[in-house]
């Protein structure tokens, strides 16, 4: 009875050390966490700890979970009263594979293989744990398996904070610690310590420490070594005597100190300029500047470059984004360029910019309202002479445009739909620019006044129905050197469109489609033009008269078409079984009658010669018609599409492919003219062959009436002339190719985004735009998932894509019968290994008989670096580049950029 009542003793000063030392656990595994890394205690032995499986005692406690409770539930007795204070907040949770061991004579507590603690938000696991309620201390740390490797590292996790170190050694009440071989990351940079210290709760020291971006924390490509670190968690790092080891080997690149910012939100901060040398701009500073992170919202980057001929440039790029709500980035650019010096004949001057915003709406934030921009204007040589990019796409692209637009829904009965529209185009050859500040557009839905509103709309008068829409627009036309000056408005057109259309259609015969219908129009001008002949200057005189005006006109129109089929069966046993036609014919009338009451006389010269004119022919919105128009349209699509047999015998059913997408055929007939009755006859047509990887699409022009030696049409039909039955006048193919080794399984092939965004193309088939602003990630971005994918005979599937477009336009206008385009372009990409990248874009015109732009792409995935060389070898744009640098921005200046700029002359 005796041993009994002193074993129930025991157990229960066990339960308590047990519950009070667990505690101290979890309490010092909180503090050991606030930071990124965790400290040492001077106090402690300089050892880590290492435990195999000969450590094992003989008492041991197998147990596979318990779990405390915050309640205390033993009664008071004789334990001391520091046993009595522990206090737990939650739910204590811990286990073991192999055994839990409670030692009383050493007054420790064993965890061992697969040792787990958790607590509230801490999660501990090791290979052993061992408390010594004591000495007030707690170690973690690795065991060796069977084959003498160790395994099972701590893992000492508190939210997003993570430390995975050798062994963990730390004391919960005066909370210093001694941290071996600790791992821990701050957003892209990664650290290794062999021995950290904690001085305070906001500030730690590490000896011998790795800095890195590397994925492999352990063997790093590169690293920063550290003799001694000062770091302040989620802020910074101040280091001392610091020096580059790339592939373990040191490097002469070293500095006497450095800082590192940590944090996981973005620092404003200083961006280090890159060193050039040009030809014609001489030495320069290139993007250099400030970071400004203004809000967690918005960021501002003010960059620039200067030369020491005196040109610069200057950029501001902004980020912004709205969860759930919008996303969006300004870019503007400015450039003063100066070649040659002052008082030389080839001195020039120019300045040249550049406006680029994208904003997009999230379609959870309104339903019912949308807003929408995509701007990108600017100087049209802006592309041609930049110092800061090279744009070859862009460069060779005539058109640059933009649209910034909101619209509104309003959810009635009938819908209304409201829309405000700002539209810029702009030819970068001709320097013209077109804008509309602003469209203003308004609709009604459709309205069916004698349909019920539950019931089925059948029938000619069930299907009458009628909208409302208007139109108000400001045109504005004016050239680069006149743009955002007054000048540019004092041109300015406007004016307003109301258009009411009327129709209905129903089924004749079972299998025709017959719709009819009317269009009410009505435009309102501010502005009409008036002319008289000038005795006095021997001229007509244009004048403009302010003030509202408007014109009425209204026209009639219906359509008739039907579909039907052709098969033509070869045999179930044939390779084509059979094949489809499908022919969609239709035919249409319009009549417009004649407007002549809005057309006056004036005389056209001194003898009284009288000509008409219409005050509303030089309004946005055209004139009114003088000439009745009655137009007999008739048009035929056709497709043809084939069964064949499958390669897979085990499929009953047979493929369907598309032979021919599309073949239409249009002309018209004019009733009301006197002439030239017949239009032109257009043949257009489009396909996709070899599973969709290459597009097809010709077009020609027939017409069938005779022209003279000046190339004037003549009311003569062409056969009658001694011809054939058409005169070919035009005709145009284009062959796009488009396929890759990924195809079969959905791979994205590479893409031109930035080149998309400056205007050109989506492709790479003019090259990639490079933009020397960020050269991290420019061309074929490489991703660390690649490495999953690498095999050990990589030379048996190396991915590559090619894309190959061909276009060939003939012009017979005035009988010159002539190739006036015929040229072939060819862009591909090949990965040699895992990490080597090689592409090139050139093309030959046969018509100039010379190759076309061409430039020749290399890539190395360095993992946490990235090289490459981009080479144009001839041609205005010839530019050659070589780069290498880390990819992570925290490291962004560490890099060697090295380049020359293509000779461009100012113009």
């Amino acid at each position: 009875m005796a041993f009994q009542k002193l074993s129930h003793i025991f157990t229960k000063i066990a339960l308590k050390h047990l519950r009070t030392n667990l505690f101290h656990i979890v309490l010092s595994a909180f503090f050991l966490t606030i930071g990124s890394f965790h400290a040492m205690a001077q106090d402690l032995p300089k050892k880590p700890l290492i435990v195999s499986p000969e450590n094992k005692t003989d008492s041991i406690v197998p147990v596979k979970e318990i779990d405390i409770i915050i309640a205390d539930t033993i009664k008071k007795d004789s334990l001391p009263e520091t046993f009595k204070k522990a206090l737990l907040e939650g739910k204590i949770k811990y286990k073991a594979i192999d055994y839990t061991k409670i030692d009383q004579k050493n007054k420790m507590i064993t965890l061992y293989d697969q040792a787990e603690l958790y607590y509230q938000d801490i999660e501990l696991q090791s290979g052993i744990i061992v408390m010594n309620y004591e000495k007030n201390e707690v170690y973690a740390g690795r065991i060796k398996d069977s084959t003498g490797t160790y395994t099972q590292y701590p893992k000492f996790k508190q939210g997003s904070n993570i430390v995975e170190p050798d062994s963990i050694r730390f004391n919960y009440k005066t909370k210093k610690a001694l941290i071996w071989n600790s791992r821990t990351e701050q957003g892209d940079i990664k650290l290794k310590g062999e021995i950290s210290k904690k001085e305070n709760d906001s500030v730690y020291f590490i000896k011998n420490a790795r800095i890195t971006t590397s994925s492999d924390i352990d063997d790093p490509e590169y690293y920063f070594l550290s003799r001694k670190i000062k770091l302040v968690p989620g802020k910074k790092v101040v280091t001392g005597f610091t020096n580059m080891y790339i592939a373990n080997v040191p490097t002469p690149l070293f500095l006497p100190f450095a800082f590192f910012p940590m944090s996981d939100k973005s620092q404003s901060g200083i961006i280090v300029p890159a060193f050039q040398d040009t030809r014609r701009q001489g030495y320069s500073l290139q993007n250099g500047g400030l970071y400004l992170a203004l809000s967690d919202y918005y960021d501002l980057a003010i960059l620039g470059d200067y030369y020491t001929n005196g040109s610069y440039g200057l950029r501001f790029q902004s980020s912004y984004a709205l969860k759930y709500r919008f996303i969006g980035s300004f870019n503007i650019r400015f450039e003063n360029l100066i070649q040659s010096e002052r008082g030389f004949p080839d001195y020039s001057k120019s300045n040249i910019y550049n406006i680029q915003w994208s904003h997009s709406q999230d379609s959870k934030a309104n339903p019912s309202s949308r807003f929408s921009a995509s701007v990108n204007l600017g100087s049209s040589r802006y592309y041609q002479q930049s110092l800061n990019q090279i744009n070859i796409g862009s460069n060779l692209n005539n058109n640059l445009s933009s649209s910034v637009s909101y619209s509104k829904t309003f959810n009635s009965t009938p819908q209304v739909n409201l829309s405000l529209t700002a539209t810029h185009n702009q030819n970068t050859n001709t320097q013209e620019i077109n804008m509309t500040l602003p469209t203003f557009q308004a609709s009604v839905d459709r309205i069916f006044p004698f349909a019920p509103k539950d019931g089925i709309k059948k029938g000619i008068i069930k299907n009458i129905n009628f909208q409302y829409n208007i139109r108000g627009e400001n045109r504005i036309r004016t050239t680069d050197s006149l743009f955002f000056k007054s000048e540019m408005f004092k041109e300015a057109r406007n004016g307003f469109q109301h258009s009411i259309p009327l129709s209905t259609n129903f089924k004749i015969f079972k299998h025709f489609s017959l719709s009819a219908g009317s269009n009410y129009n009505e435009v309102w001008y501010f502005k009409t033009i008036d002319k008289e002949f000038d005795s006095d200057l021997n001229r007509v005189i244009t004048t403009e008269v302010n003030g509202f005006d408007s014109y009425r006109t209204y026209d009639f129109n219906s359509s008739l078409g039907t579909t039907f089929y052709g098969t033509f069966n070869f045999g179930d046993n044939k390779k084509i079984q059979s094949i489809r036609h499908t022919v969609r014919p239709s035919v249409s009338y319009n009549f417009t009658p004649s407007f002549e009451k809005y057309y006056d006389t004036y005389a056209m010269d001194a003898s009284g010669r009288m000509q008409e004119f219409t005050r509303f022919e030089q309004g946005i919105f055209g004139s009114p018609g003088k000439n009745n128009s009655n137009n007999i349209g008739f048009n035929i699509g056709n497709s043809f599409e084939a069964k064949i047999t499958d390669k897979d015998t085990t499929l009953t059913e047979p493929k369907k492919i598309m032979l021919l997408s599309n073949l239409n055929l249009s002309t018209s007939y004019n009733i009301a003219a006197d002439s030239l009755s017949w239009s032109p006859l257009r043949i257009s047509g489009g396909t996709n062959l070899f599973d969709n990887k290459m597009a097809v699409n010709f077009a020609t022009t027939l017409d069938p009436y005779a022209i003279t030696n000046t190339g004037k049409r003549i009311n003569t039909f062409n056969i009658d002339n001694g011809g054939s039955l058409f005169r070919m006048t035009s005709a145009n193919m284009t062959l796009n190719y488009s396929f890759s080794s990924s195809d079969k399984k959905g791979a994205d092939k590479s893409n031109n985004d930035q080149g998309a965004k400056n205007g050109g193309r989506e492709d790479d088939l003019f090259g990639t735009n490079i933009d020397f602003t960020d050269r991290r990630r420019n061309q074929t971005d490489s991703d660390d998932s690649s490495d999953s994918k690498l095999t050990e005979f990589f030379n048996a599937i190396m991915p590559w894509d090619l894309t190959l477009a061909y276009s060939l336009t003939y012009s017979n206008v005035n009988r010159e019968s002539r190739i006036t385009g015929n040229s072939l372009m060819i862009s591909g990409n090949i990965d040699i290994t895992p990490r080597w990248k090689m592409g090139v874009s050139s093309g030959y015109d046969f018509v100039q008989k010379g190759v076309t732009f061409t430039q020749f792409r290399f890539e190395r995935d360095l993992l946490s670096w990235r090289m490459d060389f981009n080479w144009s070898p001839y041609g205005t744009n010839a530019y050659w580049g070589f780069y290498i640098g880390v990819k992570s921005a925290v490291f962004r200046d560490i890099k060697h950029d090295k380049r020359s700029l293509p000779d461009r002359v100012l113009r």
